[in-house]
Order: C-alpha cells, then structure tokens, then sequence
C-alpha cells in the first residue's frame, strides 16, 4: 500500500510541477505581447468563439466574475475589446474583439498555438490523448472530495 501511495504523491508532484511549468510559458507569452494570461485566455476565447457575454466569459476562462469587468475594462483600454448591448435584454452586456484585437490575435495567435505544440513535442497523439483522459478523471476524483 505504501508503494502505491508513494507513487501517486509523486504524480501529484510532477502534475504541479508541469502545471507551473506550463503556467510559466503562457505567462511568459502573453507578456511579450503586453499582457497578463488572463488578459490573453480572454482574447483567446474572444478570438475562437466570437462575441460573448460578459457574464459567461469568467466561467470560460476560469476567472472569478468580480474580477472580468476589471479584465474586460483594462482590454478595452487597450482598445483590443469592446463592450456591446443585448436589444433583447438590456442587462445583458457582450464583449468582442475589436479591428486592433482581431488583427493582434492573428499575429500572435500562430507563435502561441507553436508554443504550446512544442511543450508536448516528445509526445505522440495517443500519449497526449492518454494525458487528457487520465487527467480527467483525476480531476473528477478530486472534484468528488
């Protein structure tokens, strides 16, 4: 029993270190382009899934909802993002990517997506399918308490 107690505080350790180390290369990233990595997950989103409202965008990228009004004013200042109204509902308030953000995602999202490619370079698609599967079902045991 100890042996396998041993070996899966040790996945704990190297799933931290690999998060971390992962962590670092995103942050990484997104400061040479002027950003935060939250500022860059909702870029991100913005730019694959399009206008979105804002209420929803922190569910998405796993921010906390007090803090995406801070996030979508600073992206705004930036002029990458701007705010827009629901007709159907005014307490509904969207967020998309403006000219200046969609032109800067083009530029940067390649070099990124090439980033992350490469942290799974030794891998071949089953390993990394196999990471997926696996990770998720430790994260659903951990979910579970």
């Amino acid at each position: 029993m100890e042996e396998v107690t041993n070996r899966n505080l040790k996945a704990v350790t190297v799933i931290i270190r690999a998060a971390d180390a992962i962590k670092e290369v995103i942050k990484s990233d997104a400061a040479t382009n002027g950003m935060n990595p939250t500022e860059f997950s909702v870029l991100e989103l913005l730019y694959h899934q399009g206008r979105q409202p804002i209420q929803s965008i922190g569910k998405k990228v796993l921010i906390a909802s007090s803090s995406i009004t801070y996030v979508i004013d600073k992206l705004e200042t930036k002029n990458y993002v701007r705010r827009s109204e629901f007709p159907e509902d005014r307490r509904v308030t969207f967020a998309e990517l403006t000219v200046e953000g969609q032109a800067l995602m083009e530029r940067i999202w390649p070099g990124h997506e090439e980033k992350v490619n490469g942290l799974f370079k030794g891998l071949d698609t089953k390993e990394t399918e196999a990471i997926i599967s696996d990770l998720k079902k430790v994260g659903y045991q951990a979910m579970k308490g």
